[in-house]
């Protein structure tokens, strides 16, 4: 597909037909040689996902999307980091890439972690406090409509914060956007169903 060629709307529309397909057992039938041949010289990617590193949260398994379907950005928690934006700058002006999605999911133990951290000040080693950090707003955030189902108010939220981020990244992100050449959506993938919910 040429970038370019598909609105915000219809690339929603197909990765949650691709989703349903996923969690029916009823994947579109792929020739990996071909697939592979067909994007060997270029890529048109129809949606970018920003997602967590865990193991279990594979996009191009969730929306049923083959080799070049999808620009894919994952960092523990679906953080938009400063890297990531810069991926998703380049995939929005030279991909032609219509939607952005921050794919949260269900028992994340980054936003777990951040929520430990947030209310009992616990130390992590290395790098993950700046990881974590980067989260611990949303947990805030949620903690305002009270205690019980943090964490997953707290996955919920990070999610609208990160899309937030995107959709007000300036100089590039946020005048997509405001042109309406770019959506910014927020998700959460179930992982006990398979299925993805928009918020």
């Amino acid at each position: 597909m040429e970038p370019g060629k598909i609105s915000a709307d219809e690339a929603l529309s197909r990765l949650l037909a691709g989703n349903t397909r996923y969690v029916t057992n009823t994947p579109l039938p792929i020739d990996s040689a071909a697939a592979r041949a067909s994007v060997a010289s270029a890529q048109h990617p129809i949606a970018a996902i920003v997602g967590c590193a865990d193991s279990r949260v594979a996009p191009e398994l969730i929306f049923d999307q083959g080799p070049g379907g999808l620009f894919v950005i994952r960092i523990a928690g679906n953080v938009a980091s400063r890297e990531g934006i810069a991926s998703l700058e380049y995939g929005v002006k030279y991909l032609g890439i219509p939607l952005i999605m921050v794919l949260g999911h269900t028992n994340c133990g980054a936003v777990a972690a951040a929520v430990k951290v947030a209310q009992e000040s616990t130390s992590l080693p290395g790098h993950l406090p700046e990881l974590i950090q980067e989260i611990v707003p949303a947990v805030r955030t949620a903690r305002t409509r009270g205690n019980a189902y943090l964490v997953a108010n707290s996955i919920v939220e990070n999610v609208r914060l990160n899309t937030h981020r995107l959709a007000t990244s300036e100089p590039v992100l946020a005048s997509e956007v405001k042109e309406r050449r770019v959506k910014v959506v927020g998700a959460i993938y179930d992982l006990a169903t398979g299925k993805v919910g928009l918020i």
